[in-house]
C-alpha cells in the first residue's frame, strides 16, 4: 500500500493487474478485498489458473519512525 495524493494505492502482485484505491488506508483495503473477489471470480470465468501458490494477506502495519 502507498500513499498516493489524494488517497492510498494498493495492489496485488500475484495477481497481474489487480489494483485499488480508497482516500482512507480503512477504504482502501475494503476496496482491495473486493477487487481481489472480482479479479479471481474474472480468471475462473475465463478459464484462467487463479495462483495456488500466492499467499493474501490483507491487514495494517503501522511503523513509526524516530529522528
Amino acid at each position: 500500500m502507498r500513499l498516493k495524493r489524494g488517497g492510498y494505492w494498493v495492489e496485488v502482485p500475484a495477481l497481474s493487474g489487480c489494483l485499488s484505491q480508497g482516500e482512507t488506508i480503512e477504504t482502501a483495503l475494503a476496496n482491495i478485498r473486493e477487487a481481489i473477489e472480482v479479479h479471481i471470480e474474472g480468471l475462473k470465468e475465463e478459464g484462467q489458473d487463479i495462483p495456488r501458490d500466492a499467499r493474501f494477506v490483507i491487514g495494517r502495519v503501522e511503523v513509526t519512525t524516530v529522528p
